[in-house]
């Protein structure tokens, strides 16, 4: 039963990466065209996998709904915690944590400098996404599909003069995000703040954002990317816990 398991796992994994045909499968596991396509079919009742119209196996929605629910149930909280007070204590900015859920990005967690402006964010408190660093973050590891669900609900309103306001101008902000690794809020929500982001990946990919903040009198962008290096290795640390 265990090498049956195994097989299985096997099988789907070889389809995510490119959809093939019975005969295909077969001959790369060296089996027998009727013993696979027996396993095909019971991996398509359970809803693993599904038969195209052109006879190529592909992933089915069963996995996509447990994908769904196996991001859902992480615990982005419990796990970043200790992380992300370490790194307010290392960097003496205000530290948020944000989680994508659903169709949403909230905030899940905040250490917040003491001595500093209390900022507007807080926990359970949902992200804008077009002018905060960890939307941003997120955003540029989302397919366009995923950022269209995020994006669906927001308003697009001018919060400042630097506040992105149209999709065009925002993808083309992501694509510059994707490139080097982390995002800004550069004074687009309020004139007085500015933030950078980096984006927290576990196996099943992109999951939250971490971010440093601080007022602009006290930390400019320049003096908050020197914290990108602590920020990278806090973001991988919390990877790790969740798995």
């Amino acid at each position: 039963m265990s090498q049956s398991v195994k097989r299985a796992a096997r099988i789907i994994d070889a389809i995510a990466a490119d959809p093939r045909t019975v005969a295909e499968l077969a001959e790369a596991f060296e089996l027998h065209r009727s013993t696979m396509f027996r396993e095909l079919q019971a991996l398509e009742e359970v809803g693993w996998v599904r038969r195209r119209a052109s006879g190529r196996y592909t992933l089915g929605t069963r996995l996509a709904a447990l994908s769904k629910e196996a991001l859902d149930s992480l615990d982005l909280r419990e796990a970043g915690a200790e992380h992300v007070r370490r790194l307010q204590r290392r960097t003496g900015n205000t530290v948020h944590l944000a989680a994508l859920m659903d169709r949403s990005i909230v905030y899940v967690d905040k250490a917040e400098d003491e001595s500093g402006v209390r900022m507007y964010s807080r926990i359970g408190r949902a992200v804008i996404p077009n002018c905060s660093a960890v939307g941003k973050a997120i955003l540029a590891d989302l397919d366009t599909a995923g950022r269209d669900a995020v994006l669906a609900g927001i308003t697009w309103e001018q919060y400042t003069e630097l506040t992105i306001t149209t999709r065009e101008r925002l993808d083309r902000e992501l694509a510059l995000v994707r490139s080097r690794g982390w995002a800004v809020d550069d004074r687009e929500f309020e004139a007085f703040v500015n933030c950078i982001a980096v984006p927290i990946r576990s196996s099943l990919g992109i999951v939250g954002a971490l971010s440093v903040t601080a007022i602009r009198m006290v930390a400019d962008l320049d003096r908050l990317r020197a914290n990108l290096p602590a920020m990278r290795e806090t973001a991988d640390a919390i990877a790790r816990e969740l798995g």
